[in-house]
This record gives structure tokens, C-alpha cells and sequence, in this order.
């Protein structure tokens, strides 16, 4: 992934501002990589009040397993769920036990530790932690299976830092309407100038 992709808007709401309103749903992405391509995070997700569209839509995705694409919620270990629950969906069918096992293990640990520090930063307040919802869906590079040199460290780093940097935009609307309008013409998508550059 190219770190040209990756910008950075701030439009600023306090966490009084979010306590005194109903959450209905956010929307938020975030690319954070190192050097190697495996290390590559970008979630996006889905943040609301449990009582909403986002509640409904956790219950149907737990209760709709499917081959290749479980879902599950984000822990910090067996037995110990974060809040506020957040379910977890690879964007890549899972049919590798290699592959399951970084992705419910370095992966799962690391975002529900990106969960709590969206919480700690106040990005969530705290007192809605039980009132809201976070669907988070998943991008870990297929690459990972090949690699040789795997630093799970980083991995576990990169997974993290994505997911509290993704609420933190969800929350804050990141980026706004204004900026997108007034940048648009500058934001080229890295993957579509690679492709008119004859890179990929």
C-alpha cells in the first residue's frame, strides 16, 4: 500500500458534544503500514447505538455465520470481550489455518486494544461504552502466509494503531464534507495512479 493514500482531516467534537447526542451511525476508515506490505492495516467501521440500525445489524451478523467470513467479537482474550462490543469481518475468505490463526490472534488482540484506546483518547466516551456498537471489518494481507520474517510485533502495532485512528474519524465525522470539496481534485486514489502508470 502507498502512504500517499493516507490523509488526515481534523474537524474537531468534544466528548461532551457526543455524550449530549444519539449516535445513530458513524462511518470511519484509517490505513496505518510499515515497511513490509503483510504489516498493512485498513479497517473500516461501523459505529452506532445498540438500539439502532448498528445493533441490528451485529445481532444479524452473529447470527449469520458464514464459511470463509465469521464473525466474531474483538478480545483481548479468550473469555475477556471489550467494550464497546465490536464485531470483527475479514474483507478475504479465511481458508487457512495459518491465516485464522494471525487473524484471531495477533489481529483480534490488537484491535480490541485500538478499541479501549479509542475509549482512553475519549474518542467514545466512556459512558456510552455499553450503548454503542462498533462493526469493524478487517484487512490482513493474504501476504502474511508467505512471508518469511513475520514481525507479529509490528503487525500486532499496525492493527492497533488502525482501529483507534478509524473510531477516532468515525467519531469526529473524519474527513468533512468541506475538505473533501475543497481537496478533491488533489486526492488521487494510490492504487488507480499506480494502475494509469502501468504499475500494477
Amino acid at each position: 500500500m502507498n502512504k500517499d493514500c493516507e490523509k488526515v482531516v481534523s474537524t474537531g467534537e468534544s466528548e461532551r458534544e457526543l455524550m449530549s447526542q444519539r449516535i445513530v451511525m458513524r462511518t470511519g476508515e484509517a490505513l496505518v503500514e510499515d515497511e513490509a506490505g503483510w504489516s498493512a492495516a485498513e479497517p473500516e467501521v461501523v459505529i452506532g447505538e445498540l438500539d439502532g440500525p448498528v445493533g441490528t445489524a451485529i445481532a444479524q451478523l452473529m447470527g449469520d455465520q458464514a464459511k470463509g467470513h465469521s464473525k466474531v467479537f474483538a478480545l483481548l482474550n479468550c473469555d475477556v470481550q471489550v467494550r464497546p462490543v465490536t464485531v470483527m469481518v475479514s474483507k478475504v475468505t479465511v481458508n487457512k489455518e495459518k491465516y485464522t490463526n494471525i487473524l484471531m490472534g495477533t489481529v483480534q488482540a490488537a484491535v480490541a486494544n485500538g478499541v479501549l484506546d479509542a475509549v482512553r483518547a475519549g474518542d467514545i466516551p466512556k459512558e456510552k461504552a455499553n450503548d454503542l456498537g462498533i462493526i469493524i471489518s478487517i484487512w490482513l494481507d493474504p501476504s502474511v502466509l508467505e512471508a518469511e520474517d513475520v514481525d507479529y510485533q509490528i503487525l500486532f502495532r499496525t492493527h492497533r494503531e488502525a482501529t483507534a485512528k478509524a473510531i477516532g474519524k468515525a467519531m469526529r465525522n473524519e474527513p468533512s464534507i468541506d475538505w473533501l470539496l475543497e481537496n478533491q481534485s488533489q486526492v488521487v486514489h494510490c492504487f488507480h495512479q499506480m494502475a494509469v502508470d502501468g504499475n500494477l
